[in-house]
């Protein structure tokens, strides 16, 4: 496994994660709305949520006039949104209240970065490696970026919508291999989902690495920890990946 030219990341649930829960963020502002919260609610919308996302299409569009790509991401959130309630129980002014959450999440209000993420991305850029980001996040991602204090440490962001191709697909890692000049085996991919991010590097050819913060798969792993300490070799297909607990042991899978 060679030293990676470019280290791709994933965004949310990588670099940085939302601020409380989603349920109860979203049941926050709908009770400005009338909305009465329950637990049982906040258990419905979570639920309600998962169904959304498992049955909503991948989130890159055929357009490619900016504002069309903002609509479209709009139009795709709002289906999201709009099925959470159709299930939960929908609610008077449901289009001023998505108006409002879909704001609220455009900047770094609900979101935080993880404690590590910034030393760990300042000490890869003192190692000459270029920083990219793949995500099937939407435009926001650049104010959210900003808020957060890290848009500067990124060579690039290549997103699901901008690049007419939505994670797990090769082709949304070659357009962000494309834009670093280098071929996949001299790039890395880092992020928290087993199937967007690391069957999605696997495929494009990109060596994976399984960020698993809360050890959801302890049988995956193998007995013996690979250089680094706590990573992991699992094959996939007969194409490994590595496995992390935390961004601070990529320094030292990388050596």
């Amino acid at each position: 496994m060679s030293r990676p030219k470019v280290l791709f990341f994933d965004a949310a649930g990588t670099l940085f994660h939302v601020k409380g829960s989603v349920a109860e963020i979203y049941i926050s502002y709908a009770e400005r709305y009338g909305v009465k919260r329950t637990d049982d609610l906040l258990a419905k919308v979570r639920a309600a949520f998962a169904r959304a996302f498992q049955d909503a299409p991948p989130p890159a569009f055929a357009v490619s006039d900016p504002t069309e790509i903002k609509r479209c991401e709009r139009l795709w959130w709002f289906d999201i949104v709009h099925n959470v309630f159709y299930r939960v129980g929908m609610f008077d002014r449901f289009d001023d209240y998505f108006d409002e959450i879909f704001e609220a999440f455009a900047g770094p209000a609900h979101w935080v970065l993880f404690p590590e993420t910034v030393k760990v991305l300042e000490r890869l850029r003192d190692m000459d490696i270029e920083l990219g980001i793949i995500s099937n996040f939407d435009t926001r991602l650049f104010s959210v970026l900003r808020g957060l204090g890290i848009a500067d440490l990124f060579d690039t962001v290549t997103l699901s919508s901008l690049a007419h191709a939505a994670k797990p697909s090769p082709q949304i890692f070659q357009t962000a291999l494309d834009q670093h000049v280098v071929e996949p085996e001299e790039a890395w991919h880092v992020g928290d989902s087993l199937g967007d991010d690391v069957e999605g590097a696997r495929l494009a050819g990109l060596h994976a690495v399984w960020l698993d913060r809360n050890h959801v798969h302890p049988l995956l792993y193998s007995s013996e920890p690979q250089k680094g300490g706590n990573v992991f070799e699992r094959k996939i297909n007969l194409s490994p990946f590595s496995t992390i607990r935390t961004l601070l042991e990529l320094e030292p899978l990388i050596g």
